[in-house]
């Protein structure tokens, strides 16, 4: 799924390589190979004891855009191994789906294709009554990681005025960004349109309590493109069926959602089933990483594309 034939070939021109495909490599399997390995690209489990046993390893690379709970992550920097994200090369195509989600609910795309389909259409400006614009608005993000520093960019043309609550970034940070630190409440009260960017971790999991998504702007834009896990899914689905704000959702607390979720039959969201970064596009920018990423590391030098996990904050994540 992620290596193409060009890439696959440049690597194989270069290393040897053990695969295994359609799960996780059996124990096994890892067990016979782990004192010989050099890079792993995958989400194997690596404790201290496997860390310790794999003595010529020198990165392990993740190919999801998280970091997961199964890897000893101060162990493997104190044995000086790399723990790498493909995180920054997916998030150019979920920050796309952001702005696109963004404007259909501002400009009400969806919803007036199904009045249109029930001949129940307005034209013109008695269509437009409760448009909202892109341009000049403000706009709030919740987190600034890899997503957010690939939606920002791509808001530019659009001369959004954009402040962003992060409590891991300092204002320096940010200003540095071109942006403006601004507090939670600030960005849930003010933002016409809200992007929900953050990942999940053992301090925010739920923090979006109901009590917080009831001070969100009144008919605000609101797209959740991160983790499900960070708001009270069951009241952001509430609120937003209430007309309360309007909402797009591409994350879900399980995946796939049930047939039978009463989800389904809320009328007044944007659903997308988790689509935004699952891009042949995206894969080929990790096929490319890779094959640029991996002879960078075998020669011991330090990567480049690929995100590095900083360990305290690494452990912390609880994303699945």
């Amino acid at each position: 799924m992620i290596f193409t034939s060009d890439t696959e070939q440049k690597l194989r021109s270069q290393v040897r390589t053990i695969e295994h495909y359609g799960s996780r490599m059996p124990d096994a399997m890892v067990d016979e190979h782990l004192e010989e390995v050099s890079i792993i690209v995958g989400q194997t489990p690596m404790d201290a004891t496997r860390l310790n046993r794999a003595k010529k390893l020198k990165a392990i690379i993740n190919v999801k855009g998280n970091w997961e709970p199964n890897i000893d992550y101060q162990e493997a920097q104190k044995l000086g191994i790399h723990v790498l994200s493909i995180a920054p090369v997916m998030a150019p195509a979920v920050a796309e789906m952001c702005v696109g989600m963004a404007i259909s609910l501002g400009r009400g795309i969806v919803k007036n294709d199904l009045l249109f389909r029930s001949s129940m259409e307005r034209y013109g400006i008695a269509g437009n009554v409760e448009a909202i614009s892109l341009y000049n608005a403000k706009v709030g993000f919740i987190g600034y990681g890899n997503l957010g520093r690939a939606l920002g960019p791509l808001l530019a043309p659009y001369a959004c005025d954009v402040r962003i609550y992060d409590p891991w970034l300092s204002k320096g940070y940010l200003a540095q960004q071109g942006y403006q630190a601004a507090s939670l409440n600030e960005v849930l009260q003010e933002s016409q349109y809200l992007f929900l960017l953050a990942g999940v971790n053992q301090e925010n999991d739920g923090f979006l309590s109901r009590a917080l998504l009831e001070t969100v702007r009144k008919d605000a834009c609101v797209v959740l493109a991160s983790r499900s896990e960070i708001v009270d899914f069951d009241a952001f689905l509430d609120f937003a069926e209430a007309g309360r704000f309007r909402a797009a959702i591409d994350v879900y607390p399980q995946e796939p959602v049930d047939p039978s979720s009463p989800m389904r039959k809320r009328r007044s969201i944007i659903f997308s089933p988790h689509l935004a970064g699952g891009m042949r596009d995206s894969y080929q920018r990790i096929a490319n990483s890779l094959a640029d990423e991996i002879p960078q590391l075998l020669r011991e030098l330090p990567p480049l594309l690929l995100q590095r996990a900083e360990p305290r904050l690494a452990a912390m994540q609880t994303s699945r």
